[in-house]
């Protein structure tokens, strides 16, 4: 018997109400559908003022910790960054630059951002994946993007923005599936 997957869902966001926050939940609520999971979803914005007055992990309250800690163990870590003046918040770095050097390893990430136009979508390709990419995490080649005119009041109204989410969570699963069962492990 397979045990559901370990999905965790890091919201990079630090207001509310946040529009990552909502394409977050809208991916981990995709990946659902079609496969098994237990999720951890994260707030940037709960952690943000532990997370930032930390020099290492030592200094770190436990429940951050802890936090830490289901990121590095994810079967599947779902990463969603709101961009500012052209790149990811600083503190959402500094969150990784607390995580070990070789927890992510293999460790499959899809990677999802908001912004304000499209002209930061490159984000995606160009800042999100070459930090997986140093952890030697597996990026999956579906990101998704979202602007400001994908969501009405906080809720994604465009249909093209779902079909993306709907299309990462489809490539996302088969690595998950019988084509991959060693990646199921054996509860």
């Amino acid at each position: 018997m397979t045990r559901p997957l370990n999905v965790v869902a890091l919201s990079g966001g630090t207001w509310r109400p946040s529009r990552t926050l909502v394409l977050t939940q809208a991916v981990l609520a995709e990946i659902a559908t079609l496969l098994p999971i237990e999720t951890t979803l994260i707030e940037l914005g709960d952690i943000a003022r532990p997370l930032g007055g930390a020099l290492s992990r030592d200094e770190l309250p436990a429940d951050v910790e802890a936090q830490l800690l289901a990121i590095e163990q994810a079967d599947l870590l779902i990463v969603a960054a709101p961009i500012y003046r052209g790149s990811y918040p600083g503190l959402l770095k500094h969150l990784f630059d607390l995580i070990g050097l070789n927890a992510l390893v293999n460790t499959p990430v899809l990677l999802a951002a908001t912004g304000g136009s499209e002209r930061h979508a490159l984000v995606l390709d160009h800042q999100l994946r070459p930090l997986f990419s140093f952890f030697q995490a597996l990026t999956l080649p579906v990101g998704v993007y979202a602007t400001e005119a994908d969501f009405t009041d906080y809720q994604i109204t465009s249909d093209l923005l779902k079909a993306r989410i709907q299309l990462a969570a489809e490539r996302a699963a088969p690595l998950f599936t019988a084509h991959a069962p060693s990646l199921l492990k054996i509860a």
